[in-house]
Parts: structure tokens; sequence; C-alpha cells
């Protein structure tokens, strides 16, 4: 898989892009809004196999030791998309393949 940082180094304006096979797909997020430290929006933007694009919000809630984490996305879901959702859990697949530089 081809991996692609760009834009910011780190924070609002830096863009992650990534290209694979059929079952990765391609596509771009790049952070739009940072408000440390409870909150990251990402524009997500699938562009193959099936174009979608969508906005991320990362909360982050401090709680003791560790951070809970709440992950909405939000977007348009056209008739195909709905079907494919069926069959498909489209959380643990965007979940497993799109972790950027900045997220580890």
């Amino acid at each position: 898989m081809r991996r692609t940082n760009s834009g910011a180094a780190m924070g609002q304006g830096a863009v992650y892009e990534w290209e694979g096979n059929a079952k990765v797909g391609k596509g771009r997020m790049e952070i739009t809004e940072v408000s440390p430290p409870t909150k990251v929006t990402v524009k997500l933007d699938f562009l193959k196999p099936i174009e979608g694009h969508n906005i991320a919000e990362f909360t982050l809630e401090p709680q003791g030791d560790s951070t809970s984490v709440t992950w909405v996305m939000r977007g348009p879901t056209p008739f195909l998309s709905k079907v494919i959702q069926v069959f498909i859990s489209m959380d643990s697949m965007i979940a497993r393949n799109s972790r950027p530089a900045w997220a580890t």
C-alpha cells in the first residue's frame, strides 16, 4: 500500500493519502479543525472502490490515566452504499484500513 503525508506537519491542514489494492482502495484525509485537547475534525474522502465524502469527528475525554475517544462520521449515503452496509461493516473496514501517521 502506498501512503503519503502532505500539508502541515501536524494539526489543521495535515493530509494523509493512501492507495492500495481492491480491499484498501484509494482515499484522502485532511484535518480541518483542532480544538485541543478535546476535538479533532477530519475531512475524509474515499475515491476508490466507491466514492464517498464524509466528515469524521474525534472527541477526546480524559478519564483518569486514560482517554475515552468517540468517533462519529457524517456524510451522504447513496442507495448503493446502503445496500453494501447490509453485508459489510463499514466501521470495521474504515478502522482497519485508515491509520495516518499523525494518528499513531
